[in-house]
């Protein structure tokens, strides 16, 4: 499974032009208009987690919410992190990390193709939505610490 190329059929088909080049300020990503822009240099798990991030926000945001010392600007940052935490991470993969016996914060991101960082993050957003647990597909996920039970 490559999420990369999963995401850039995902940009595609909503009108969204995809172009890896230096921007000119310190983002990894950024989207205006109709196209996202990805710093070339940046690994292919990072790209990952930043073009969904970017594609999130095309779907829940709209407009410039670059200054993040505004409420609203926040909550539509957030809205596109938490777009790319249920794309990329969805509770399903983590079922199918636990079947597979994968265990560990590194191989688990490894696992799923986003950096431990998207991981922990991603692992954060579902526990605020859940609580410390949930089911899922007769399986219990526990966040803290990830873990996966058959029920």
């Amino acid at each position: 499974m490559s999420h990369y190329y999963s995401l850039l059929r995902e940009a595609t088909a909503c009108g969204l032009t995809v172009i890896e080049k230096r921007l000119k300020s310190k983002a990894k990503g950024i989207i205006k208009g109709t196209k996202i822009g990805l710093q070339h240099e940046l690994l292919k798990v990072e790209k990952i987690c930043v073009l969904a991030e970017e594609v999130g926000h095309h779907h829940t945001a709209v407009g410039d919410f670059t200054d993040q010392s505004k409420l609203e600007n926040r909550k539509k940052e957030r809205l596109g992190r938490v777009w790319s935490y249920e794309y990329l991470i969805p509770l399903s993969l983590i079922v199918a990390a636990g079947q597979a016996g994968i265990q560990g914060r590194h191989a688990v991101a490894e696992y799923l193709e986003v950096t431990e960082e998207f991981l922990l993050h991603s692992i954060e957003h579902y526990q605020r939505k859940y609580g410390l647990y949930t089911s899922f597909n007769n399986y219990l996920i526990y966040f803290d610490p990830l873990s996966i039970t058959k029920m």
